[in-house]
């Protein structure tokens, strides 16, 4: 928390807008997910935009709170609760637009409905994290059908790799053949923060981009997701899981194939 109240304090100053909050998430505790969607909604009279841009990558084989694998449970569970929990602030901003942020990675990911958890299987980081991020542009692609007919967009985003501290358990930087054989090749394509955050922006005020739904963008591009990502049977379990998973109520029916829903 500290970091993030010296960004919006940094914000603050370089916009002189004084409305730049920093608030407490933790995307690995469904109560946290709770506490901060309640905040938002009794705190805010819209919720215009909303980027879900955290992630883990390729840590140990750890859990959260409530038991999920952790970078299932960061990447995706956390952000599937805390969407569904502000859908209808989300609807009565409208036109409003959510951004989920994935990665290339998802091509070589596989959803395994059997043991979405790793509890049966050895654990393998780089599938681990390849599942959590193809399951944010199912998620995606979903939660636009979802949301046809409402005013509120869904895309997916492959941001480009960025200079942070996302990759600390992939090894690269403690392996001297990395560091020095692939380390400045993969530098090059490396992007700064900034430079990184400007698809995120692009999709979230780009006047180009109003009523586009359902996409999957790598950076500034549209383009055509793994084929198991436009899987829409594949989709819809997926989500009937994970609001099982979150403990959200799955009673309401979805609007069906073709059908818009209505505000």
């Amino acid at each position: 928390m500290e970091k993030c109240e010296a960004a919006a304090k940094d914000i603050r100053g370089e916009t002189l807008n004084p409305h730049v909050c920093a608030r407490h998430l933790d995307l690995a505790s469904l109560r946290s997910v709770r506490e901060f969607a309640a905040r938002i909604l009794e705190e805010e009279e819209r919720v215009d935009i909303l980027i879900n841009n955290a992630a883990v990558m390729r840590c140990p084989h750890w859990v959260t709170e409530d038991g999920f694998e952790m970078q299932l449970g960061v990447n995706h569970l956390g952000h599937f609760l805390l969407t569904n929990l502000l859908l209808d602030k989300l609807k009565a901003s409208a036109p409003s637009r959510v951004i989920n942020l994935s990665s290339l990675a998802h091509v070589a990911g596989h959803i395994d409905f059997d043991d979405l958890n790793w509890q049966k299987r050895k654990y393998n980081t780089k599938a681990a994290y390849c599942q959590s991020k193809l399951a944010v542009v199912l998620f995606t692609k979903e939660l636009s059908r979802r949301l046809q007919g409402t005013g509120v967009t869904a895309n997916a985003l492959h941001p480009g790799v960025a200079s942070t501290e996302l990759g600390r358990h992939t090894g690269m930087h403690s392996s001297t053949f990395s560091s020095f054989t692939l380390g400045p090749v993969f530098w090059l394509l490396v992007k700064s923060p900034q430079l990184a955050a400007q698809p995120s922006t692009y999709l979230a005020v780009a006047e180009e981009l109003e009523g586009v739904s359902g996409k999957y963008f790598d950076g500034l591009k549209e383009t055509a997701p793994a084929p198991e990502a436009e899987d829409e049977e594949v989709a819809q379990r997926l989500w009937a899981e994970s609001a099982r998973l979150v403990g959200l109520d799955v009673s309401l029916k979805p609007p069906a194939r073709g059908q818009s829903s209505s505000r």
